[in-house]
């Protein structure tokens, strides 16, 4: 097991600390309130004055952290991580954070043979304190399997993204979407309850349809990914007449419904290129347009790699 230095204590931080340290590994920590750790100097954890103290006792250090601006300082500032750092040792940030930053700590200490990796995770306070745990890392995937143990007794989903930067741009992905759908739910459930549903009943009703069935991301997978979108599993034209029946339903009770609209929209543009009989997820061309991106996965990629998650 590993020499581990953990920096930042708060809800997750806390949690995900312990578990590494009931995982075998020898603890060091630090945090801007020495009485966060109470639990882990009780069960043999080292205490550091300082993030550069931390550094210079561990071979790994991780950080869980508010944001960019406390990962910049306690990395780069006065004692900060990096000053504490030697050739060969490894930092992995687990805060959500900014990709770029991420990515200029590591084009700053690279030369000197420090390895740095974004690890943000996914699973709230409950998943940190269970082990139940996504961590997507992003950096070298050689220093990744290196420390693949040790991430394991902080989270059971570790999983390699990309180059420097992947895993904080797959977290907020992951984050931005779920918020773009808790609006979204907002949206259509005041209309629906306004319209004179139950709140409850409604929302019994609307979990056992195919959107309540299968989680957010999955759908991505059937036409999005493979950029494939005939012949249609729904189609456009039949799709965009649901949403502007909701539209209506929404304007007859005075709800306000900007999501359901700009949709319309979108579908109605599309609509309009002719893609009425393709499945209704042709619209998101429209977005790709305007981005710059052209998505397509492999389809057999695409299998192989979701048989071998079911694998694992």
């Amino acid at each position: 097991m590993a020499k581990v230095g953990f920096i930042g204590l708060g809800t997750m931080g806390a949690s995900m600390a312990y578990n590494c340290q009931r995982g075998g590994n020898e603890l060091v920590v630090h945090d801007i309130r020495r009485e966060a750790a109470t639990q882990h100097l009780e069960a043999g954890a080292e205490w550091a004055d300082t993030p550069r103290a931390v550094a210079a006792s561990s071979d790994i250090v991780f950080t869980s952290l508010p944001g960019p601006v406390e990962v910049e300082a306690v990395s780069l500032g006065e004692d900060g991580i990096m000053s504490g750092m030697s050739p060969g040792k490894t930092y992995f940030d687990l805060s959500t954070s900014s990709p770029t930053l991420i990515r200029q700590i590591h084009d700053r200490v690279a030369p000197q043979g420090i390895n740095v990796l974004d690890a943000p995770v996914s699973g709230g306070p409950a998943g940190a304190a269970s082990g139940r745990l996504a961590i997507w890392v992003g950096g070298d995937k050689a220093v990744f399997d290196q420390h693949k143990a040790v991430l394991d007794s902080i989270g059971d989903a570790a999983y390699y993204v990309g180059p420097i930067g992947s895993g904080a741009i797959a977290k907020l992905v992951h984050n931005c979407a779920g918020y773009i759908v808790q609006t979204a739910l907002a949206e259509v459930f005041t209309m629906g309850i306004k319209a004179g549903v139950d709140p409850l009943a409604l929302w019994l009703a609307v979990r056992k349809g195919a959107g309540g069935r299968r989680g957010m991301f999955e759908g991505l997978a059937q036409h999005f990914l493979i950029n494939d979108y005939d012949p249609p599993d729904f189609a456009l034209r039949l799709a965009r007449k649901d949403v502007d029946l909701a539209v209506a339903v929404g304007r007859e009770f005075d709800v306000p419904m900007k999501l359901a609209n700009t949709t319309l929209a979108e579908m109605t543009e599309a609509l309009n290129r002719g893609w009425a009989g393709r499945d209704s997820r042709v619209a998101m061309l429209l977005q790709e347009e305007r981005a710059g991106v052209e998505v397509h996965v492999n389809p057999d990629e695409l299998r192989q790699a979701l048989a071998a998650e079911q694998a694992g």
